[in-house]
This record gives C-alpha cells, structure tokens and sequence, in this order.
C-alpha cells in the first residue's frame, strides 16, 4: 500500500507506579500531550512504551494481566472489553485522532488463566481496536552481580507477525527484545511496511551496549 510522511512520537513515561489506575491517567495525559504537537509538528502516531500500566517484573505480571479477548478475523468491541488499559487506550486514540501503538501491557488469556503474554495494542484514529502483538522473544538474563530477569518464568512468547494497515502506510509492530531478531522486519520490510515499531522498556545494563545499533539495523 502507498505510505505517505508522517510524524511520530514516542512517548517516554516514567513514574511507573503500583497503582494501575494512576499509571492509566497518566499514559492517557501523556498521550493527549504527544497528539497536541507543538512547533509545527503534529503527529499521526503515537507510541506508549512497554509494559506501560504496571511495574515492570516477572512477579507483577500476574497481578496486573487483564484479558483482552481480540481476534483478528473477529471485530472488537471495546465497550465490551473486560480490559480497562484497553478502554482507555481507545478512547485516548480517539480524543487526539491518531493511530495509537499502545505500549504493551501484561495480557491474560481468556481460555487459560494461566497463560499470560506480553502485548501490544493498536488503536485507529476512531479508537478501535486493529491488532494486537504477543511479544514474541522473551527476555531472559543472568549476569552475576548485576542483572537476573527471566520473562519465561511467567509469560507465554507469540506466535504471529503483526502489520497493521493505516492511512500513513503499512506499520509492523513488535516489543523491546524482539528487535534484537531481524526476522520480523526483514518480512515486515518484504511485505511493504513503512517502518517497525518496538515498545521498549530496556535496562541500564545491556539496553546501552545495542538499543541504537539495532534500532539503526531494522
């Protein structure tokens, strides 16, 4: 499909809180800050960052899951949705009229409450709900005496490639760690998307060694 210039911002949060309410007002806030533009720059995309609404850890993850219940062949009906970081995402992408990549957040399967992923959500200018992404490379690390973390130990990996056609381009999707694989782009990039976009919430310790190389290589 045709792709057009566009402008993007990529909101960067911070003041993660426990409160999962005070961490949806504040991504909404951010989201209606990004959209306004300023300077001559109005964006048509806006990004939260990964895992956006809880703490992030292995051992929040359950706690702060929702189930989400999209299917691609299916339309979404947000007003009926049991997520509420999904109902204010739509209606965040809806007040500022952008396409609205929606971070990630820990996502609960409705078959099997014990399968938990990590994912993405994307809303249209009108505030529905387009597609999702199940991060598809968890991150697991262990440097002694400075860093452990094992996603594994609690989330499921996706399964699916995800592109989402909006009036700027085709958009590929995907979370943090999944950039460290080019896979996803080299397809996203044969199959005619404008640009890949990676929700991240990296750490202090290996994130500096590549985040800009990679970001660069996709």
């Amino acid at each position: 499909m045709a792709t057009q210039a566009f402008d993007i911002a990529l909101i960067q949060l911070g003041n993660v809180t426990a409160s999962k309410e005070a961490n949806l007002q504040h991504a909404s806030k951010m989201v209606a800050k990004a959209a306004a533009g300023s300077g001559g720059f109005k964006p048509r995309v806006v990004v939260l960052p990964e895992c956006f609404n809880s703490p992030y850890g292995v051992k929040y993850f359950p706690e702060y899951a929702e189930k989400i219940g999209f299917k691609n062949d299916q339309p979404y009906e947000v007003e009926k949705s049991e997520s509420e970081s999904v109902k204010m995402l739509s209606s965040a992408a809806k007040e500022a009229g952008v396409w609205l990549i929606g971070g990630s957040i820990p996502e609960r399967d409705i078959s099997d409450d014990k399968v938990l992923y990590n994912t993405s959500t994307i809303y249209s200018p009108e505030g529905k709900l387009v597609g999702i992404h199940r991060k598809v490379h968890l991150f697991d690390i262990d440097i002694p005496g400075k860093i452990t973390f094992q996603e594994s130990k609690v989330l499921t990996g996706g399964s699916q490639i995800t592109q989402i056609d909006t009036d700027v381009g085709r958009l590929g999707v995907g979370i943090c760690y999944d950039v460290r694989f080019p896979e996803l782009a080299m397809v996203a990039a044969r199959q005619g998307c404008a640009a890949m976009i990676y929700p991240g919430a990296f750490n202090l310790t290996t994130g500096p060694l590549h985040w800009e190389l990679l970001a660069r290589g996709r």
